[in-house]
């Protein structure tokens, strides 16, 4: 499995079974160094970037730990405990860290220091979340394992919408869901692995379709997902295979 995220002109790339971060140049794409994270497991689910405090967080499944790297020189680490099954992570708006906790039904938000600030206990009709990233509107939007349901829950944790098999197009019904990005309009894209496909979801429409990405092979287990809009960029890591980086310019929402 490969998670990939962005910031600035710099990609960080983790993959199955490594101990460190891959950091490649955004416009040449070659490789310019490593970070090590010791204690970082084979089960890196998550990886985010908080741009305003140049930090980097890969959680951690296995042992159920999160770690914080600087970004600003030191590549310094601090590591901190979390609910159980730590997986996809994100920045919210109050640049805080959520990490989606598969094994213990919640979403845990945390400062950068890695203070507890709240947990979401999410209710009937989302289990085992993979991903969760706030919306504008300070709801977040989560992708579980399994079925292939994307929800829209409230702070309370409650379902406020769902998207499963699309009542608007023929896309079907997606098979364990996994990384999500949102553009700044709050729409969606989904990693939807098992279906070999990236999906989208207009919330303005409820529309689910899937994106045409064309790529040699074609997708193969999207996993990670990383959005840069500032480039009309999107990043796929895979989980299967070559654990593939697909670069796609151009993407069109």
């Amino acid at each position: 499995m490969t998670a990939v995220t962005s910031l600035d002109d710099d990609v960080f790339v983790v993959r199955y079974c490594g101990q460190q971060v891959e950091v490649y140049d955004a416009e040449t794409f070659s490789l310019q160094r490593h970070i090590t994270v010791h204690g970082l497991s084979e089960w890196a689910l998550g990886m985010t970037v908080c741009a305003r405090n140049k930090r980097l967080y890969l959680s951690n499944n296995s042992n159920n730990i999160v770690h914080r790297v600087e970004l600003s020189g030191s590549n310094a680490v601090k590591q901190w405990s979390v609910a159980r099954g730590p997986s996809g992570m994100s920045v919210n708006i109050a640049h805080n860290l959520v990490v989606a906790c598969c094994g213990a039904n919640k979403l845990q938000e945390y400062t950068t220091h890695g203070s507890l600030v709240r947990e979401i206990c999410l209710q009937a009709g989302v289990t085992k979340p993979w991903h969760a990233i706030q919306l504008s509107t300070g709801d977040y939007v989560v992708s579980q394992w399994s079925p292939g349901v994307v929800s829209v829950v409230g702070v309370d944790g409650h379902v406020v919408h769902s998207y499963g098999q699309s009542q608007t197009s023929d896309v079907g019904q997606m098979e364990n869901p996994t990384s999500l990005a949102v553009t700044k309009n709050d729409d969606i894209l989904v990693a939807d692995r098992d279906n070999d496909r990236i999906v989208s979801i207009n919330r303005s429409t409820g529309c689910v379709q899937e994106l045409t990405l064309s790529v040699d092979g074609g997708i193969q287990c999207p996993y990670g997902l990383c959005l840069d809009e500032s480039r009309g960029r999107l990043y796929v890591g895979e989980y299967d295979g070559q654990q593939r980086v697909l670069i796609f310019d151009g993407v069109r929402l």
